[in-house]
């Protein structure tokens, strides 16, 4: 017989919500290994005495946390979807007939809560991992990636001489002096001039086809910002289009593949800029759980001479391969570590001169020959046409960029460049695409890093409940005792 199911809307008084989550769910799980008791300590000097009570703290914190784990990035859809579950309503505490927060009661309450709540936070799972045994400190890999900012390149605003400012021009309802502050609406007028020429050569030079291009659009950083968004940046990632962007910087251990520091960073300087305050960041919360940082994992992108400098200053070993304009050898030149002075390939002597500042503002050491040994050698024509007398330039972090070459030939620099590919890119990947941080909702760099913390929190916790520590068996060998001498048996030796 074929059976036919009925559905009748009514309300069910024999009902609790703890009965219809399973014990093996996640938020079931997580609700009995967290106690989050502790924001409310946290927060209390954010609230007055008088006044409506404000959304609880905890369920604020939880609230974001699922967003995280459901890879939802607008508030109103998490909302829409917290409804539904039964299993979050659980975690959060609330009943199926209670309403949930408005949705922009969560964003106004997280741009009023400060970074460093979020950061207490991220330590608080931290010190969970920690405990666990899921940290080991001694080794970190660490990586960058941009990540798109809520705002679009057709909002771009044409940057101002310093001064000036744009009479009338209003975003949203509202003046862009109120969104952008002087500092990014505007730039010294040479640059900008240099900037306009460069665009104006440009549309003039035909492309690869042949064809001029005289109404182009030629945005950057220097030129342009948004109101929308004052702090993203224009950044550009090989294979993918230009987009407005916030920088996110990672430090994985690569024991367990657990994240140890994350911050958010502008996204149109260079990665190896962003290593100090990254290494600050991550000692001092390792140094917290007396833990010590021993060899650190990065790409080519933090190849600095300053950051190897730092690095070896501090004790740790840096495996950052060496790539760029430096070179670990002068062809046809031997140098001489006694006397700081290089020898070239027709026996003269360029000693050392003095300190200079480069192109790119790096210093180096000048190394020139005399002017009598060049001026009768007879390579001079091929070696230096027009000069005087051969000149060489070198970094003052030569030494230590020498020594990380020398590491990024060996073995074990090309096993650790596979364990860093293996530890935190795969980290990278999950977070974009499973835990929301593929797009940035909220607006501004300190909104960001709030995220950026979210997100890595997410990650933690999902590591923390996965985590299965390894159980030793021991065995307790009971040994006869020690047969000892007597007067009868002087010989007698121990069992």
């Amino acid at each position: 017989m074929q059976g036919h199911k009925h559905f009748t809307d009514k309300a069910s008084p024999q009902f609790r919500l703890s009965e219809r989550v399973p014990r093996y769910n996640l938020y079931h799980r997580l609700r009995e290994l967290l106690d989050w008791d502790f924001l409310y300590h946290e927060t209390q000097l954010l609230y007055g005495a008088t006044g409506r009570p404000s959304l609880d703290p905890v369920v604020f914190f939880k609230l974001l946390l699922v967003g995280r784990l459901e890879n939802i990035i607008s508030d109103r859809r998490l909302v829409g979807q917290c409804a539904l579950r039964l299993d979050i309503l659980y975690f959060l505490g609330y009943e199926v007939d209670e309403d949930l927060p408005w949705h922009s009661t969560i964003s106004r309450t997280r741009q009023r809560y400060p970074t460093a709540l979020f950061e207490r936070l991220f330590d608080w799972v931290f010190a969970q991992c920690v405990a666990q045994g899921l940290v080991a400190g001694e080794r970190q890999a660490i990586d960058s990636a941009p990540v798109k900012a809520n705002a679009s390149l057709d909002s771009l605003q044409e940057k101002r001489p310093a001064g000036e400012t744009a009479p009338g021009l209003s975003v949203v309802g509202k003046p862009v002096e109120a969104l952008a502050p002087a500092a990014v609406r505007s730039a010294p007028a040479h640059q900008l001039r240099r900037e306009a020429a460069r665009q104006a050569k440009r549309q003039q030079t035909p492309d690869h086809l042949g064809a001029r291009h005289a109404q182009a659009r030629l945005v950057s950083n220097k030129t342009h910002y948004s109101p929308t968004d004052p702090e993203a940046r224009i950044s550009v990632k090989p294979g993918k289009a230009r987009a407005l962007n916030y920088l996110c910087s990672l430090a994985v251990d690569t024991g367990h593949g657990l994240i140890t520091h994350v911050q958010a960073d502008l996204a149109d300087s260079r990665d190896s800029l962003h290593l100090p305050r990254l290494l600050t960041g991550l000692q001092q919360r390792l140094r917290t759980h007396e833990l010590t940082l021993r060899d650190l994992l990065a790409d080519a992108g933090y190849a600095n001479g300053s950051n190897y400098a730092l690095l070896e200053r501090q004790r740790i070993t840096a495996w950052i391969p060496v790539f760029g304009q430096y070179k670990p050898v002068v062809e046809g030149f031997t140098y001489d570590v006694g006397t700081d002075s290089f020898t070239c390939p027709a026996a003269k002597t360029l000693s050392f001169k003095h300190y200079e500042i480069s192109a790119d503002g790096g210093w180096v050491k000048l190394y020139s020959a005399a002017y009598a040994d060049c001026k009768q050698c007879a390579r001079k024509p091929t070696c230096i046409a027009k000069a005087k007398c051969k000149r060489l330039t070198r970094t003052i972090y030569d030494a230590a960029y020498q020594r990380a070459w020398q590491r990024q030939q060996s073995r074990r620099g090309q096993y650790l460049r596979r364990v860093r590919q293996s530890t935190v890119e795969p980290v990278f990947g999950t977070l974009l695409h499973h835990y929301g941080l593929r797009r940035l909702n909220p607006r501004g760099l300190a909104s960001a890093h709030k995220t950026m913390l979210l997100t890595a929190l997410a990650y933690n916790l999902k590591k923390l409940l996965t985590h299965r520590p390894q159980r030793t068996q021991q065995l307790a060998v009971a040994l006869p005792l020690p047969r000892l001498p007597t007067a009868d048996q002087p010989w007698a030796q121990a069992a």
